[in-house]
């Protein structure tokens, strides 16, 4: 696995994307927990599922387009950001997706389920109707959690 150093020179190469540049959609429909060494960390602010999305710094569409050293870090930071979810969340299966037909930007969606979940077993994108908002407290300890779990670092508007 690349170092962090190793990561950030791959994401320079493939057109750093800062939080800044963050497609409009996710801005609207996510909290900014901050960065992680491969990207930007959001969680969306539908609190009915666990559902945090990474934003690597790329300006590459496709997550199979990225170069291998990069793909293999973002992949590997997903995996450990699924552990989280399941130690976390209590999530029998971690929903795995970047589909981008909507929003372009390459942002890749780890979303914790349950089969108590309001959805379940359908997917969440379209079924989804419960609604619930996260607390300022709790995105607030989510972030904490994950900075002493993750690295993450706080994110540069």
């Amino acid at each position: 696995m690349p170092t962090s150093a190793a990561t950030s020179a791959i994401a320079r190469s493939s057109g750093d994307v800062s939080g800044a540049d963050l497609h409009p959609r996710l801005r609207a429909d996510c909290h900014r927990l901050g960065r992680l060494a491969s990207g930007e960390l959001l969680l969306h602010r539908n609190a009915a599922v666990p559902w945090f999305i990474v934003v690597p710094d790329t300006t590459v569409v496709d997550l199979l387009d990225l170069p291998e050293a990069q793909r293999d870090a973002v992949m590997a930071q997903c995996s450990r950001l699924a552990a989280y979810i399941r130690r976390h969340h209590d999530a029998e299966r971690i929903n795995f997706a970047a589909i981008g037909n909507i929003v372009p930007q390459l942002h890749l969606h780890l979303v914790g389920r349950r089969q108590d979940d309001p959805c379940w077993p359908r997917p969440v994108w379209g079924h989804l109707e419960e609604e619930r908002a996260y607390t300022d407290e709790v995105v607030r300890a989510t972030r904490e959690r994950l900075a002493g779990e993750l690295g993450l670092r706080p994110a540069a508007d």
